[in-house]
């Protein structure tokens, strides 16, 4: 039984291996995310966790108001020119295409005339406060890779708040704090990300870094996410192990960077004065051309894509892996808990494979054959031991060897494996094919080996004929019995009644020579009698 299973598992391993034979065996499970890159030493593999690749999450988002009816021109109004807030003779009318500011284009490629950008309604109703929430949703957990960016054409306001959510909007937590004064406005001191540390990276700060009024030059807000990357990376991102590091052990510090929504709140607008101008409100509002934000979806580090399917972003998993976010193992691979994969390759991470349960290796899996299995940690893998029924295999759905597979029977049938039964002397061993014949020796044919070929006898497996009546081998009137012998008549004997009966009252076999050699031919050369000799002996 043991030697079954050590079996079973050789044949595993040279599949295994088989298939990972040009590049490093202890990389196998992270094939699925290795990539070809350059190198000093040419095109080299580089195997790397498994993650989609970053790229523009503005093109699957979809973006909600509230107030709902934020957005200018459902009832057309005037407001002031961006660089002369004393020209007051712009218009924004909805149900004009010229003039019209829908949320679509805080996202679109710059170049429609005469602007691009979306507005918000004017300050009208002050003194209440003029306040937008602009919620992004991606119904998908997605993954900040590159700082956000979001440009204003009205300048930027002077109060707001970056939020995220991590459950789909249901709560929300503040990302940063924005304002032209972060203790008037928020009770906060100002900081800058540069200020932060390995302990406070992950602290939620105010900045008056981006709230300067109606700079022309001063237009984009940021969140800057590489800043943060920077603290353990280091300036030039060069040493993004130990960022990797950092991220795989502190699940504080991978939730940081990911979000399932976010949202803009607009607190207060530019004013570019320490009052507002009550006379000419309609030069106080919001205006965004451009919003950046790049990012991966979130698979858990067991997925390499990502598509977008029906509006809807999903990871396409790996690893024994399900769910929008590969969040959770397949059903009959919870062998062990679920857990994400590491960012580094191995020795130092590894993939987390979700691996077969124990309840579906039984009778399922081992194809009824077996109720034992193991697990193999090097291959990340389950192998039925001690099959029954004369199989072997990883599944027991290989036979032993001597045994071939019964084709009329199920796979979990007990007589899937029938026994070869090869003739052990005509057969150059026990096992068959997968059609049952066996493998013949020299002479032998059949299914089993045990018929001769012409030309060949049987006598413990088939041996080449001695003698043959049609050749007429035999010498002197011999007889050839069933090709094993010559029946010689009285006067001769040898394998082929080639030497003349001595009387031992006669005195010899006629004259001798000076060597006591018996002179007589018989027309049989030295070749024909040394061969008849070995076949006799055979």
């Amino acid at each position: 039984m043991y030697l079954s299973s050590l079996l079973s598992l050789q044949a595993l391993w040279v599949t295994i291996s088989s298939g990972m034979q040009h590049y490093p065996s202890e990389y196998g499970h992270y094939d699925v995310c290795k990539s070809l890159m350059k190198s000093d030493e040419g095109i080299v593999w580089e195997y790397m966790a498994c993650q989609p690749e970053s790229t523009d999450m503005t093109k699957y988002l979809k973006v909600r108001l509230d107030p709902p009816d934020s957005t200018c021109g459902e009832t057309p109004e005037k407001f002031c020119a961006m660089g002369n807030p004393y020209m007051c003779n712009n218009e924004c009318d909805a149900s004009t295409p010229e003039l019209a500011h829908p949320t679509d284009l805080m996202f679109d490629f710059e170049g429609r005339n005469p602007s691009t950008f979306w507005q918000s309604i004017t300050w009208k109703d002050y003194p209440r406060p003029l306040q937008v929430n602009i919620t992004l949703s991606w119904n998908k957990t997605i993954e900040l890779t590159d700082n956000i960016a979001i440009t204003f054409e009205s300048g930027r306001p002077e109060k707001m708040i970056l939020e995220k959510s991590l459950n789909y909007g249901r709560t929300w937590e503040p990302y940063q704090f924005y304002a032209a004064d972060c203790l008037d406005a928020f009770r906060m001191e100002p900081k800058s990300v540069k200020d932060l540390t390995h302990l406070t990276v992950l602290e939620i700060i105010c900045t008056e870094e981006y709230s300067t009024g109606y700079a022309a030059h001063a237009k984009t807000l940021s969140f800057e996410i590489k800043d943060r990357f920077a603290i353990f990376a280091g300036p030039r991102l060069h040493n993004m192990a130990s960022l990797y590091s950092q991220l795989d052990t502190t699940k504080n510090l991978r939730d940081f960077f990911t979000v399932t929504d976010l949202r803009i709140r607009l607190l207060r607008p530019a004013t570019g004065a320490t009052f507002v101008d009550e006379q000419n409100l309609a030069r106080y509002f919001y205006a965004i051309s451009d919003i950046k934000i790049h990012g991966r979806c979130k698979c858990n580090l067991h997925a390499n894509t990502c598509v977008f399917d029906n509006n809807k972003l999903s990871c396409e998993c790996e690893h024994n892996t399900t769910g929008p976010d590969c969040g959770r193992c397949k059903k009959n691979y919870t062998g062990r808990p679920w857990s994400p994969g590491s960012y580094l390759t191995i020795p130092k991470g590894t993939a987390n494979i979700c691996i077969p349960s124990i309840s579906s290796i039984g009778n399922c899996e081992c194809n009824g054959h077996s109720n034992r299995c193991t697990y193999i940690d090097l291959i990340y893998v389950f192998v039925c031991v001690n099959c029954k029924h004369n199989t072997r295999g990883q599944q027991c759905q290989l036979c032993r060897p001597g045994y071939f597979r019964n084709t009329s029977a199920k796979l979990d049938d007990e007589n899937v494996c029938i026994e070869c039964h090869c003739n052990i002397y005509g057969s150059a061993h026990d096992r068959c094919k997968d059609t049952g014949w066996c493998e013949c020796k020299e002479g032998a044919t059949g299914p089993k080996c045990d018929d001769c070929l012409k030309g060949y006898f049987w006598h413990r497996g088939c041996q080449p004929n001695v003698c043959d009546n049609e050749l007429q081998r035999c010498q002197n009137g011999g007889i050839c019995h069933r090709n094993m012998r010559c029946e010689c008549p009285a006067a001769y004997t040898g394998i082929l009644c080639e030497k003349l009966k001595c009387e031992k009252e006669s005195g010899g076999c006629g004259s001798r020579n000076g060597q006591g050699a018996v002179s007589h031919s018989w027309g049989l050369t030295p070749t024909v009698l040394l061969g008849a000799i070995v076949l006799a002996r055979v």
